[in-house]
């Protein structure tokens, strides 16, 4: 039979070759024998007959032009397209009818085109990726990838049989854009993309770069799914949010692992859901005074023991712990109920798996082509080309996405040190320098200058964090005063130096004694959070408790004091769970953290004084409303490393209204300690962290304890205080009148 499309033609569409099926597949004016007409043309492998479905006729059976199923069926003397159906028969002869995916316009506008061509369509999710819709009356599903350098694209899944040649997509020229609208389809279809490379002509399957659901690891097709429809009850907390993250505001951060935070208690140790969460973990951070929590990535990984970190779906909500639309859920518990949501956030490199990013479309698309600039040597993973600016756009409007989407109220941005250098990790002649010699990428400075402030220009009001441990000056200034744009940084210097004094035998601190202090040389530099995270309790760095020296009462007591003094310092806070409690095992994920431990008192005390340091921390703005000015921190003296005692005063506005505060860090009560202070009065003792509510000795001051006016540390008047072993006290002077 003959047929008006070239016979090339139909044997690329037939062979998946065709890089434009909207050419030949759908309705198209032809000169036919008698004239103009109008040819509908389909390949349709899983039929054995077929039929056009008009309005002015009845069906009009196609012909078989192509053995494999090319069907055709042309209506002489026209020349206006009409709309049309078809209507298929099987071998079995079960007769279907379906919309023609080839017989819609395209979708995409030229606008859509060019805002991401030049890298500026904020709201790409809204676009590409799979997304539900109606087209004259008709629905289905929209599906949009970008991958410049295929010949090919088509959607495959359980739909049409996984076979590429059924749902090749169009091609938006120049922009290296496909789309396809597929009609009568519906939320919960599985689909993945089929590409051909147009350089060797490899064949590959992969998944949805923007899909908004994910199988179960170990499969890995994309899910459609309706992300919009969702009613959210936080519409207080998202007016109030400033509040809740302000600056001068009390955050302390709890770090959690979902999967191994709490397990069902049944013999396949299963992971508790999206909901089941936000009712138990909410509650508990409520309790224990937390005000945020930060989440490790909850974007779609294959590995478990990745954590998160090597994302594969940067739009989709992993499935391990249920839908999108459960994490909604959770979000919105947690403000329903006054926590915030921070999440951890991963553009510093994504992994190697045949179905995520890595040469997407046959070429290094998403990652540099040299290994000296696209490979990480540590993890084994890709490294975005950050110059590239589609590369740039999906980040940036994945990072909006879930502010936009899911209502979070931060990001914490993970691994930025190994963003800035183009040399971290590497040795000499491993990298390559930037345009002028140096050592700094210049692309990844300029994409995280571009993130913050267009995160920060669409939500003023929500939390950029980096977890960066260089002293690249300014991470967390505003970009227009030349710094990264951030609004907290991890001060993982102090993390460390003060893990190094802690983890020391008291005998040997007072060798050690600038480690305790140091980090108040840079302290107010950066906008910091103190923070003891999930990596100082993993690789057989041993728990928090597990660093400990000394005896087990020794151990709980060192914690203790560790714990009431980062709470003491200047900067907002964050631990990791376990910690809280004394999880004496490292972290492992594939587990509950140890809940069991909380029947045996030291626990359980341990956590009593984890709850009242948040609580002094919410109460009282000395200790949190100036963390980031030097007018907020006094020492009163931080040279006594022979006795390992350092003290110092947190302010809000009045000096007169200081805390003070005293570490004794060594296993010997101090007698008769004389402190410093500006003048004289009656002073209370609001916390002591050898409590025997807590599980100390009940040694020091309680009360009230009055200065006398023998002057002391260069000051006029004093306290005389007995300080107990390894502990911390916090004192507020009394005002006139309270009793």
């Amino acid at each position: 039979m003959s047929t008006t499309a070239p016979e090339v033609e139909v044997g690329q569409i037939v062979d998946a070759e065709h890089h434009d099926p909207f050419h030949v597949l759908g309705a198209h004016p032809v000169t036919g024998p008698n004239g103009p007409a109008i040819a509908v043309r389909a390949f349709l492998p899983e039929a054995s007959t077929a039929a056009v479905l008009t309005d002015f006729e009845g069906p009009r059976p196609m012909d078989r032009i192509h053995p494999a199923g090319f069907f055709e069926a042309v209506f002489e003397h026209r020349e206006e397209l009409f709309q049309y159906r078809l209507q298929l028969t099987s071998g079995e002869g079960h007769t279907w009818t379906i919309a023609d995916p080839y017989s819609f316009w395209p979708v995409l506008t030229d606008f859509d085109v060019h805002l991401f061509g030049e890298g500026t369509h904020l709201r790409a999710y809204d676009k590409l990726g799979a997304h539900l819709m109606e087209i004259g009356g008709v629905q289905g599903v929209l599906f949009a990838v970008w991958a410049p350098n295929a010949s090919r694209v088509s959607v495959i899944g359980d739909f049409n049989g996984w076979d590429g040649r059924r749902h090749p997509m169009r091609s938006r020229p120049i922009s290296g854009l496909w789309e396809l609208f597929v009609p009568g389809l519906g939320a919960g279809e599985k689909y993945k993309y089929e590409l051909r490379a147009r350089l060797g002509g490899a064949v590959m399957q992969k998944a949805d770069p923007f899909a908004f659901y994910s199988e179960l690891r170990p499969r890995t097709a994309s899910i459609v799914c309706d992300i919009d429809h969702y009613h959210w009850g936080d519409d207080d907390w998202i007016a109030k949010r400033a509040q809740h993250n302000g600056f001068d505001k009390p955050i302390s951060i709890y770090e959690v692992h979902l999967g191994s935070w709490r397990r069902h208690l049944d013999e396949d140790d299963s992971w508790l859901n999206y909901r089941e969460l936000a009712e138990s973990l909410v509650e508990y951070a409520r309790d224990m005074g937390f005000t945020h929590l930060e989440l490790l990535p909850v974007s779609e990984h294959p590995l478990d023991a990745s954590w998160g970190y090597q994302t594969t779906g940067y739009f989709s909500v992993t499935s391990r712990y249920g839908t999108p639309e459960d994490f909604r859920y959770f979000v919105d518990y947690c403000h329903q109920n006054g926590i915030g949501v921070l999440l951890d956030w991963v553009p510093a490199h994504f992994p190697m798996d045949d179905h995520g990013l890595r040469r997407f479309d046959g070429t290094c698309l998403y990652e540099h082509e040299d290994p000296r600039l696209g490979e990480h040597q540590d993890w084994g993973t890709a490294i975005f080309n950050f110059g590239r600016t589609e590369v740039r756009n999906f980040l940036i409007a994945n990072a909006l996405f879930w502010f936009d989407k899911y209502h979070i109220d931060g990001l914490r941005v993970d691994a930025v040190a190994s963003m800035l250098y183009l040399d971290y990790s590497r040795k000499e002649g491993e990298w390559i320098p930037n345009r002028f010699g140096g050592r700094e990428n210049l692309e990844a400075i300029a994409f995280l200058k571009d993130l913050n402030t267009l995160v920060h220009g669409n939500h003023p009001d929500v939390l950029t964090i980096a977890e960066e441990s260089t002293a690249w000056p300014g991470v967390s200034h505003p970009v227009h005063l030349g710094g990264l744009g951030f609004s907290l940084k991890w001060n993982m210097g102090w993390m460390h130096d003060t893990l190094s004094y802690f983890s020391k035998e008291p005998i040997y601190r007072k060798y050690h004694h600038n480690d305790l202090t140091f980090g108040m040389m840079y302290a107010f530099s950066e906008n910091f959070i103190l923070v003891f995270s999930h990596d100082e309790v993993v690789h057989m760095k041993g728990s928090m408790l597990g660093k400990m020296p000394g005896d087990d009462w020794q151990r709980f007591a060192n914690l203790r004091a560790l714990y009431a003094l980062m709470f003491a310092f200047p900067g907002k806070k964050l631990l990791f769970m376990g910690g809280e409690f004394g999880q004496w095992a490292e972290w492992d994920h594939g587990r509950s953290l140890d809940w069991h431990l909380l029947q045996y008192e030291p626990h359980r005390k341990l956590q009593d004084c984890v709850r009242d340091l948040n609580r002094i921390n919410r109460e009282m703005p000395q200790l949190h409303a100036r963390d980031f000015h030097y007018s907020g921190f006094e020492w009163i003296d931080f040279a006594d490393a022979d006795q390992s005692i350092i003290s110092f005063e947190r302010r809000d506005k009045s000096p007169e209204d200081a805390i003070m505060v005293i570490a004794n860090l060594t296993p010997v009560p101090r007698v008769g300690y004389k402190v410093g202070i500006h003048r004289g009065g009656d002073f209370e003792v609001i916390f002591n962290s050898d409590s025997a509510h807590y599980g100390g000795s009940n040694f020091g001051n309680w009360g009230i304890v009055s200065a006398d006016e023998t002057g002391h540390h260069g000051r006029p008047a004093c306290l005389t205080l007995d300080l107990p072993p390894l502990a911390v006290m916090y004192l507020r002077r009394r005002a006139a009148g309270n009793k």
